[in-house]
C-alpha cells in the first residue's frame, strides 16, 4: 500500500484546537447537607464545625453557647471546568470530593459555593443535588462496596456569573495547536489552508510555527468567526510517529500503522513441572509382627509448551500481527517477545509501558 493511502485524513477540528479557546479550571469549598449520618464527625473536623456556623450566621442564625453533633453535613471541594468563550447564565457540571471522614455523600445537596479561577476571581456558583454512582452497604459481620461515595457530581449544578477577560473577535490572528504535534501534519495542515486562502482571499494566511502550532493571519475583509467555520471543516493527511502501547495490567495490546520490525527469530515456550503426590499404604505381611506403613510415591512431570521458532518480519501492519499469532501466544506473551524485539533492537518503533 502506498504511503499516500495509509496516511489518515481527520477535520481540522479533530486534530487541533484553537489556542485563545483553551479551557479553565475553577476551585471551592463548600458544604453538603441532607446526608443521613454518614456526614463529617465535627469533633475530629473541626473545620466543618466552623463552616456550618459562619453559614448559620450569615442566614441570620445564631449558634453562640450551642455544640452540634450533627453527622449530616460534610466539607467537600468543589471542582469545575469553564469552557471557553462561555457566556454568563449558561450551566456547567460540578465534581465534589469529601475532605473530612464523611463515609458518603449519597443524598446530600450541595450548598452554594463560589468557584473562583487562578486569578481570584469568583466565575460560577454551584448549587444542587449531588449524584454519586458508588455504593457502600454493611451489616454486623459483613460489607460490601462498589466504586466511591465520598465523590459525587452536580449536573448542570453551577451557573456563569463573569465574562472572560479575552473576546474571541478581539484577536488578530488565531493560533491552531494540534493534539498530537507532528512535523508532517503542522505543513500538511499549513498548505491545506493555504489552497484554501488563495482560493478564496487571493493570498496564503497559515505558518506552520513547528511541530504543534500554527499561525493563521486574519484577511482584512474576512470575518474571524466565519473563517475559522471554514478553516475547521478542511481535510487533512494526518500522520503520527510508529508507536506500540502496551498495559501490562490490562494485557492490551495498541500497534501503530506504521510499526515495522527488522527480520528477526524467537522463540517462545514456556517450561511447566507438575509434581503429584500419590501416597500409598502398605500392610505387613499375614501373621507377621510387622506394622502398616506409609510409603511415599511422587510423580514429577515436566512439559515444555510452544518452543517454536519463528521468523517475524513486519513490513506491514497485518504481517506483524500475522508473524505473531503465528506461534501461537497469548497477548501477556506477547507483551513479553515485543519488549524482547525492542531490547534487541530489531523494533522500528516507540514502545510506550502504561
Amino acid at each position: 500500500m502506498p504511503a499516500a493511502e495509509a496516511m489518515a485524513t481527520s477535520r481540522i477540528k479533530d486534530i487541533a484546537s484553537l489556542q485563545a479557546g483553551r479551557d479553565n479550571q475553577l476551585i471551592g469549598y463548600g458544604l453538603v447537607v441532607g446526608l443521613q449520618g454518614t456526614g463529617d464527625a465535627l469533633r475530629s473536623s473541626p473545620f466543618t464545625e466552623q463552616s456550618l456556623r459562619a453559614m448559620l450566621q450569615n442566614l441570620g442564625i445564631s449558634t453562640q453557647g450551642g455544640e452540634s453533633r450533627s453527622r449530616n453535613i460534610a466539607a467537600v471541594l468543589v471542582t469545575a471546568t469553564l469552557p471557553p468563550f462561555a457566556s454568563p447564565g449558561s450551566r456547567i457540571d460540578v465534581t465534589i470530593g469529601s475532605l473530612g471522614d464523611a463515609s458518603s455523600l449519597r443524598g446530600g445537596t450541595l450548598v452554594m459555593t463560589s468557584l473562583s479561577g487562578a486569578d481570584g476571581q469568583i466565575y460560577a456558583v454551584a448549587q444542587g443535588s449531588v449524584v454519586v454512582s458508588g455504593f457502600s452497604a454493611q451489616g454486623a459481620a459483613a460489607s460490601v462496596n462498589q466504586g466511591v461515595t465520598t465523590a459525587g457530581r452536580v449536573p448542570n449544578g453551577a451557573i456563569i456569573e463573569r465574562d472572560l477577560p479575552a473576546k474571541f473577535k478581539d484577536g488578530v490572528n488565531l493560533v491552531l495547536q494540534l493534539r498530537n504535534p507532528d512535523f508532517s501534519t503542522a505543513i500538511a495542515m499549513q498548505q491545506v489552508i493555504n489552497k484554501y486562502a488563495s482560493e478564496r482571499f487571493g493570498g496564503r494566511i497559515a505558518e506552520a510555527r513547528d511541530s504543534q502550532s500554527v499561525l493563521i493571519e486574519k484577511p482584512k475583509m474576512a470575518d474571524l468567526t466565519q473563517l475559522m467555520a471554514e478553516i475547521e471543516n478542511l481535510v487533512v493527511q494526518t500522520d503520527v510517529p510508529a508507536r506500540v502501547v502496551i498495559n501490562e495490567r490490562t494485557g492490551t495490546i495498541v500497534i501503530g500503522q506504521d510499526v515495522r520490525i527488522a527480520p528477526v527469530a524467537v522463540s517462545y515456550g514456556t517450561l511447566t513441572v507438575q509434581v503429584t503426590e500419590n501416597p500409598e499404604v502398605v500392610q505387613p505381611a499375614p501373621f507377621s509382627r510387622g506394622q502398616t506403613a506409609v510409603e511415599d510415591n511422587t510423580t514429577i512431570k515436566a512439559v515444555a509448551d510452544g518452543g517454536t521458532v519463528a521468523m517475524l518480519e513486519g513490513s506491514s501492519l497485518r504481517q506483524l500481527v500475522t508473524g505473531l499469532n503465528s506461534i501461537g501466544v497469548k497477548p501477556d506473551g506477547v507483551i513479553s517477545i515485543l519488549q524482547s524485539i525492542k531490547t534487541a533492537g530489531a523494533l522500528q518503533a516507540e514502545l510506550v509501558l502504561q
